[in-house]
């Protein structure tokens, strides 16, 4: 658990780090879409090329990057491996029993293995270089023309800033009571997939209160302080867009705009 990445904020003085919110999140967001248009080696291979570039500009070390990640590789291994057993067109390569594999289901699953990947890279990269408290005033930011129909926008950015903020918390409390569980001498390796998802009862239990325990904490501490909501509220920190904030856009709907013209 000490090496997951996901919502954590490295400090960091890098050219990523200097960039607005904002632009950070927006930019994500098209990546996001961009992913969808790669369908093909070629297309692939030029958002790794780009990931990596992306990476090298925000200072933190690709081997780091890939280490902390590690633990979700296998979520998405397992994801992708169930194209394998939906996908039975095109000529076939391996076939037994029931598994039947083909060269097209192969090459949807390395796909979409691909996309999930690309995908956690992005997020983990905003989350990496943003802290939580400047990430939800860009999403109070980019919705603050809902503010007009009512839409709760500095509502959603606090929210969003607290899930990313705890996600760290829930980890490391994670790991704490199973390590306690383990010096009680349960063993979570052994038995059958029934009593390994038995297993994980003591873990949730004590997770789920120690979450609303902090929850409720929180929630007194703002009330304490007189919190109201974002009307009539100043920020320390002014986003300020910038030059290079447009060109990081541009950067990327050039990106987009070649793997359109690339796609099959």
């Amino acid at each position: 658990m000490d090496s997951m990445i996901l919502g954590r904020y490295i400090p960091g003085d890098s050219i990523v780090h200097r960039l607005d919110p904002r632009s950070k999140l927006l930019s994500m967001m098209l990546l996001i879409l961009i992913v969808f248009w790669a369908n093909n080696s070629i297309t692939n291979l030029i958002l790794f090329i780009a990931t990596g570039i992306f990476i090298a500009l925000s200072g933190v070390s690709i081997s780091f990057f890939i280490q902390g990640l590690k633990s979700m590789f296998f979520l998405i291994a397992f994801t992708t491996l169930f194209q394998f057993f939906f996908i039975s067109s095109g000529n076939v390569i391996f076939e037994f029993w029931f598994v039947r594999i083909t060269d097209y289901a192969l090459q949807q699953a390395g796909i979409i293995f691909c996309r999930f990947i690309l995908i956690i890279f992005f997020s983990t990269l905003l989350t990496l270089t943003t802290m939580p408290l400047s990430l939800a005033s860009a999403v109070e930011g980019l919705l603050s023309p809902l503010k007009k129909v009512k839409v709760p926008v500095h509502e959603i950015g606090l929210m969003l800033s607290m899930s990313l903020r705890f996600v760290p918390t829930l980890m490391d409390d994670t790991t704490r009571i199973i390590n306690a569980q383990k010096a009680r001498g349960v063993d979570f390796d052994e038995g059958s997939i029934v009593q390994k998802v038995k297993a994980l009862i003591p873990i949730l239990i004590p997770l789920f209160a120690t979450s609303l325990k902090r929850a409720d904490s929180l929630a007194i501490a703002m009330e304490a302080r007189g919190y109201q909501g974002g009307k009539g509220r100043s920020q320390y920190r002014q986003l300020k867009w910038s030059f290079k904030d447009t060109l990081t856009i541009f950067v990327i709907l050039a990106l987009g705009f070649c793997l359109f013209l690339l796609k099959s």
